[in-house]
């Protein structure tokens, strides 16, 4: 059976944030936390594999989907967003998975707020290990928003559809549920007059992906004593490169460097897991809910 969410929107103290709510009981929350460039309906075949009865709530992070495109866009500011909206709807005993740059939110969020959360699913996370951030920041720090090859990528379409058939032929794409890349379209496309444009505009994106090695949680690890789960896809086997989105940026020491973490290594996915398995990141959601 598909449950469909309800739409909601909330002030924070520094951003307008949209929302997607699945009803549910409220002994606990399932937060989910989406990847730069993506979008809450993304977790939508994520949700159909968890229990009926779970209240799941979807965020659109800053400069996402449906939610406000107001500056700064640093991933501290991301994150505490989701500091902000865990306080602000008054939520504890938080099952949260986060996907890529979601989960990082999801470890500063639990972080700094240890006791509205009871447990961790990091899905690919882009947490470096602590040489990697020196050496990543200079790396970027060469590079102008503007010059990254993400500013530039198409940003008019004349409808999901053609998003689609565009896309789903082409590696990463080519490797999704096509069911989740019709999600990714379907929501990642706003109206403009006639047309649709990206939810995630360009150059945004763009902005956030240069912040990546920019924010270290290093010094965060030792408070997040939550049972957590960190799961991994095929790691780089060459050298490191800003445009490799389908290798694992997660750091493999990262699980031992948390308190009462697992690792789950993924070889033969790549590092879009909900697209191609959400069934598994379910399972892991699913098993966290028991503890």
């Amino acid at each position: 059976m598909i449950r469909n969410p309800t739409e909601r929107h909330i002030k924070l103290q520094d951003s307008d944030l949209c929302y997607f709510e699945w009803e549910g009981k409220r002994d606990s929350t399932i937060l989910l936390l989406h990847a730069t460039g993506f979008h809450a309906r993304c977790w939508d075949q994520t949700v159909n594999a968890l229990p009926q009865s779970s209240r799941v709530l979807a965020v659109d992070l800053r400069g996402h989907g449906r939610s406000s495109k107001e500056g700064p866009f640093g991933w501290f500011d991301i994150g505490k967003d989701i500091v902000d909206f865990v306080d602000a709807l008054d939520l504890y005993d938080i099952v949260v998975a986060g996907h890529s740059m979601g989960g990082h939110c999801a470890l500063y969020a639990s972080g700094n707020r240890v006791e509205r959360f009871k447990a961790l699913v990091l899905v690919d996370p882009v947490i470096l290990s602590p040489e990697q951030y020196s050496e990543h920041a200079a790396t970027m720090a060469e590079m102008g928003t503007n010059e990254h090859p993400i500013a530039h990528r198409r940003n008019r379409w004349e409808s999901p559809s053609v998003m689609y058939e565009s896309f789903c032929k082409r590696h990463p794409f080519s490797l999704w549920q096509p069911s989740i890349l019709r999600d990714y379209c379907e929501f990642g496309l706003l109206p403009n007059t006639g047309e649709y444009v990206l939810a995630c505009p360009p150059k945004i994106e763009a902005q956030i992906y240069m912040g990546t090695g920019q924010r270290d949680l290093n010094g965060l690890l030792s408070n997040v004593t939550h049972p957590t789960v960190v799961m991994r896809a095929k790691q780089r086997t060459g050298p490191r490169q800003t445009m490799d989105f389908a290798s694992s940026p997660t750091w493999p020491g990262l699980a031992d460097a948390l308190p009462n973490a697992r690792d789950v290594y993924l070889p033969d996915l790549s590092h879009f897991i909900p697209m191609q398995r959400p069934d598994l990141v379910a399972a892991e959601i699913r098993s966290q809910l028991k503890n």
